[in-house]
């Protein structure tokens, strides 16, 4: 389960900050937060995964949701990710539309 999610929005910056695991339990409630971003100007999505533990495909699918319904248009980052987690982001081609950063440069 997420330990902790923070989404926070201003000035077309989405910032959602991430730690625990991010698997079928903890998914909704980060997808239900991020609903919250829809209707709003999005110019940067930023995923902060310094210390997220583990994705499932679970956490992948909330990942596209975000990309999909609220920034068709802005740009994905994920930064600071651990290895085990890039991994399974690398494996499901979200790397294709994702920027991966060690920190946020955007």
């Amino acid at each position: 389960m997420v330990e902790n999610i923070s989404v926070v929005y201003a000035d077309g910056l989405a910032k959602v900050v991430l730690s625990g695991r991010l698997d079928a339990a903890s998914a909704p409630a980060l997808q239900e937060r991020l609903k919250g971003l829809i209707g709003q100007k999005v110019e940067k999505l930023v995923f902060f995964a310094e210390n997220l533990e583990y994705i499932s495909s679970a956490g992948l699918r909330v990942i596209i949701f975000a990309k999909q319904k609220i920034g068709a248009d802005s740009k994905v980052y994920l930064v600071g990710a651990q290895e085990a987690v890039l991994g399974v982001v690398r494996m499901s081609g979200l790397d294709n539309f994702m920027a991966i950063q060690r920190e946020f440069v955007g």
